[in-house]
């Protein structure tokens, strides 16, 4: 496949993505489908992994990626496949952005996910109510008995656990594009883009 035609399809895969992993980070806002104030949100969701990280911040490479197939490869300083080439490195850089980008929303799912959510318990020590954190280091993940220690918003747990799982696993789906692309892009650099303008010469041949 063309170097090109390569990008294209990792940019149509990821604009679908980003969006949702926009919107999976928007309903951890609502903890359990309802609307709390922010003492009731989860510190992590305030990261914004989703929305800035793997969301707006991935628009960028997607869209980059989207253009490289229609990029005109012809005239830069005499060479036909100087431009193509310069866009296909331009293309690793965007794509070590999605990167980071994605990276940061992996990290900070994984944390949300060890830590469990915050929701509202009974300290044990004066039996008052409060928001905090009841689990630790994940123990939650495999005794869901432990689950009844948070009152209050119903359906929390399953409900944070599901949308940062999600988040955890199209992060790392959108890691794995990107890297892909940059091997791609390093490809394209140095072969130039299939045919187009040839991998040795300005004149189609090869």
């Amino acid at each position: 496949m063309c170097s090109g035609g390569c990008a294209k399809c990792l940019g149509v895969t990821l604009i679908p993505l980003a969006v949702l992993c926009t919107i999976a980070n928007i309903l951890l806002f609502f903890p359990g489908g309802t609307v709390q104030d922010s003492n009731g949100i989860s510190t992590e969701v305030w990261y914004f992994g989703g929305i800035l990280g793997s969301g707006v911040l991935m628009v960028f490479p997607a869209l980059v990626f989207l253009g490289l197939k229609n990029n005109d490869c012809c005239g830069c300083c005499g060479n036909e496949s100087c431009g193509k080439r310069f866009a296909m490195f331009t293309s690793i850089i965007f794509a070590a952005v999605g990167v980071v980008g994605a990276g940061y929303c992996f990290i900070v799912s994984a944390v949300a996910l060890n830590l469990g959510p915050k929701c509202l318990i009974t300290n044990p020590v004066n039996g008052s109510k409060e928001w905090n954190y009841p689990f630790k280091d994940g123990n939650y993940l495999a005794d869901h008995d432990l689950w009844r220690l948070c009152e209050s918003p119903e359906n929390l747990v399953p409900w944070n656990l599901t949308l940062f799982s999600l988040l955890l696993i199209m992060s790392g789906i959108q890691v794995v594009l990107c890297a892909i692309q940059a091997i791609n892009g390093l490809l394209g650099t140095i072969c130039g883009d299939c045919k187009c303008c040839g991998c040795c010469g300005g004149d189609g041949t090869v």
